[in-house]
């Protein structure tokens, strides 16, 4: 029997500050086949409260992993999408939940990828939905747009169980994409060498860094290309003049 894709779907809560929610989101998760559970900086978890709500789903709890910051929870991940319905200064790639619920699946056929959900109280930072190349959201009363977030975990859990058939029944093989950390690793190796040639100012960086960023969001880049980008870098700063030594 294949590996489901719903297997390589982590559902990513960061910052959440009431157990109880991680509680309800492990059988949300569970009732539509989801396992893979990682949080950011909970406030408190373990926790008697989440065992309550979990209920029968304990054991998603038990293996959830842990991490300190987004950049852990989304290692060896090729695309992540943040779960947000307001708007930002810098636009993302948008899809709707059942939109982008197909999305996910069709990557997740082959590779890890995550689904991003902010705290209780103010969602996901600016920092967060930057390090997301896309951006779903649930469409609702546009006046009370406001849903808890096991709900909106439960929601999108549904949204991925019901594209399932449709995306297993057009599987086909991919070349290999790059990881989110081997994209992040080319942006900071880009940055270094646009300081170098005096195109980027790091004491006026404006939004330079979040322009490239986006603009590369837009293309699913792979191992390869990442690897021809960088060599590019790497020989650029061969050319460049050694600096002088600082007095």
């Amino acid at each position: 029997m294949s590996k489901s894709p719903l297997n390589n779907i982590r559902i990513v809560l960061s910052h959440t500050s009431h157990a109880g929610n991680i509680g309800a989101t492990a059988r949300a998760m569970k009732t539509m086949g989801l396992k893979s559970l990682y949080l950011v900086n909970p406030l408190s978890f373990p926790d008697k409260e989440a065992d309550i709500r979990a209920v029968s789903a304990r054991d998603l709890l038990s293996q959830a992993q842990v991490c300190n910051s987004l950049d852990i929870a989304l290692q060896d991940t090729v695309l992540a999408a943040a779960l947000t319905s307001r708007s930002r200064e810098l636009p993302h790639e948008t899809f709707d939940a059942r939109a982008g619920a197909r999305v996910l699946l069709e990557q997740a056929q082959h590779h890890p990828v995550a689904l991003v959900f902010g705290g209780e109280t103010s969602g996901l930072t600016a920092a967060e939905v930057s390090q997301c190349p896309l951006k779903i959201f649930i469409p609702a009363n546009p006046d009370y747009a406001s849903l808890n977030l096991a709900s909106a975990v439960q929601v999108m859990a549904y949204e991925l169980r019901m594209a399932l058939p449709d995306v297993e029944s057009c599987k086909k093989p991919q070349d290999a994409p790059a990881t989110l950390d081997e994209i992040a690793l080319f942006y900071q190796h880009l940055e270094k060498v646009m300081i170098q040639i005096d195109f980027l100012n790091p004491q006026q960086p404006k939004k330079l860094m979040q322009r490239i960023r986006r603009l590369f969001s837009r293309t699913q880049l792979e191992k390869e290309e990442i690897n021809i980008l960088r060599g590019i870098l790497t020989a650029m700063e061969k050319k460049l003049p050694p600096k002088p030594p600082n007095n």
